[in-house]
């Protein structure tokens, strides 16, 4: 038990930390593009990764509350959806604190929106 609480507010603080440096990065300055960041030449725009999250009313207070929980299974499937739809490169630059959070996400969330079967 003592280890889920650990890693949940490991979690919580990654996510609270980006988020606060997003949020102060894009009201002092425009996204730059630092090639030594971006080797394949592709810049992340930070900002426009994370508004995709907060586009869907609730998702971020939904994903905060599945870390401090540890019941990720209480995410509704319009998060789930914003949160799979994101580009993987996002994930690095959003949770770097913690990079398997963003692949245990997509893995729960894959539950709780399959993707549709393919009709022939």
């Amino acid at each position: 038990m003592g280890s889920k609480v650990s890693f949940s507010m490991i979690l919580l603080a990654s996510l609270w930390a980006v988020t606060f440096a997003t949020e102060r990065v894009a009201q002092v300055q425009p996204p730059a593009t630092i090639p030594a960041l971006f080797p394949l030449g592709l810049p992340i725009d930070l900002v426009k990764c994370w508004s995709s999250l907060f586009n869907v009313e609730g998702c971020v207070l939904q994903i905060s509350n599945s870390i401090l929980s540890g019941k990720f299974e209480n995410l509704e499937a319009p998060c789930c959806k914003v949160f799979s739809s994101l580009d993987a490169n996002c994930w690095p630059q959003m949770f770097p604190l913690n990079p398997f959070f963003p692949p245990y996400l997509k893995e729960i969330c894959a539950r709780i929106v399959p993707n549709p079967p393919t009709h022939k």
